[in-house]
């Protein structure tokens, strides 16, 4: 990893190695050293009005090390905004008229190079983890020079994952789309030559939905999935329509910070990495059925082998991760029922562009498996809810068919950029 830094002239402070990459924000083409640093108090939990304005925070605390909580406004309601300030942060909203702050009801003592994340909230409510700049780094070898684009929620995981890229490898290029621009996004990068691009699983299902020839049109070198249950469908669309790319999807949370990483076109991790134990990596394990991490890029305060809450299956000679153990198992009359399985089976119809599954409460059985689906609009043959019925019934045990399948005209997807799968 190339961790040199150099020294602005006005500040005296270190500027991170990627300063001079280029920066795409806003429809303006800038540099890292050209983004403002915007004074802020210390600590400080950052809502940030726009892509603009949450990159020049990450670049003030890559030059200060100013304790830092980033988040979009939306991700930080009335409650969460008391639960900073007793902790000790002053809130501040930045937007184009400036800094409006909101001071801590305990105020205290800034740990200095501190980041704070918000977790996605898929266990409850969204809670804070502790990280640096450091921790978050996890491409550490030297990398081709690539534009990447960032489609993330500012301050999540993922949106750090991309931007310490750009902050702290030289020739590593950034083009950043705002909520806004996520349904054009393909003509945004096709316009500023991205060659890389980092999605959640329905981040790239969407993009096929809705115009996969302005998608196939990206020069992409490199395509990352993560964030949700990489199935063989998405895979195999994303290699149909870049034959050349590298595709890799990536596990990785705020808790246990990028753990997996997989190149090699299929789902699932090798069964050959479980408890493998190598110096500086993730070991890799699996308990009752869930997976556990014991990672060095964990969040502050988190040792030893931690339980994700995540789902898994050993199939063959793979790892499978199938989706939250908390809404995976569906109990159908004393039967578990995994809806991961049985969504990879419906994504699995050619003509099934995206599927969710879940469990609905029914008398006797106490639960049954239903779902909803989106159709590929260029399928000439539309299935109806039977023939998809009977699809499921070829290849899953009866009790875990399927007895409602609901078909949406759209892709829903949250700020995060998942759908409650």
């Amino acid at each position: 990893m190339t961790v040199t830094t150099t020294r602005s002239a006005a500040s005296g402070h270190p500027e991170p190695a990627g300063v001079d990459n280029r920066v795409v924000v806003g429809g303006a083409a800038l540099t890292w050293r050209s983004l403002p640093t915007p004074t802020l108090p210390d600590p400080v939990a950052v809502l940030a009005h726009s892509a603009v304005h949450a990159l020049t925070a990450a670049r003030q605390h890559a030059v200060h090390g100013t304790e830092l909580l980033l988040s979009t406004a939306s991700r930080v309601d009335a409650a969460m905004r008391t639960e900073l300030l007793e902790a000790g942060f002053t809130v501040g909203v930045l937007d184009d008229d400036g800094l409006r702050l909101s001071a801590p009801a305990r105020p205290r003592a800034a740990d200095p190079g501190r980041l704070w994340l918000l977790t996605s909230g898929s266990t409850g409510r969204p809670k804070r983890v502790g990280h640096t700049l450091d921790t978050l780094t996890t491409v550490r070898a030297e990398q081709p020079d690539r534009t990447w684009l960032c489609p993330y929620a500012p301050g999540t995981y993922a949106w750090w994952q991309v931007v310490t890229l750009s902050l702290t490898q030289p020739g590593q290029h950034l083009v950043v789309v705002e909520p806004d621009e996520l349904d054009d996004w393909p003509t945004v990068a096709a316009a500023h030559g991205v060659d890389a691009a980092s999605g959640t699983p329905t981040f790239w299902r969407r993009t096929l939905y809705r115009d996969a020839a302005a998608l196939a049109r990206v020069p992409l070198r490199q395509i990352t999935l993560g964030g949700e249950p990489v199935d063989q469908a998405i895979l195999d669309q994303l290699r149909e329509v870049f034959p050349t790319a590298r595709i890799s999807w990536i596990y990785a949370s705020s808790e246990v910070g990028a753990s997996i990483v997989v190149h090699d076109g299929r789902a699932g991790f090798p069964v050959d990495w479980l408890d493998r134990e190598t110096p500086g990596r993730p070991t890799l394990s699996v308990r009752d059925d869930e997976l556990v991490v014991t990672s060095p890029y964990h969040g502050a305060g988190l040792t030893g082998p931690i339980r994700t809450g995540d789902r898994v299956q050993v199939l063959d000679d793979r790892v499978l991760i199938t989706g939250r153990l908390d809404s995976d198992e569906i109990n159908v009359g004393g039967s578990k029922v995994s809806a991961g399985v049985v969504r990879g089976v419906l994504t699995g119809h050619p003509a099934v562009a995206w599927a969710r599954v879940t469990g609905r409460r029914a008398p006797v059985l106490g639960r049954m498996v239903v779902a909803e689906v989106v159709l590929t609009p260029a399928d000439t043959s539309v299935p109806d809810e039977g023939a998809l019925v009977r699809w499921c019934a070829d290849q899953l045990p009866e009790h875990a068919v399927p007895r409602r399948i609901r078909i949406l005209t759209e892709i829903p997807v949250k700020e995060t950029l998942k759908s409650d799968v």
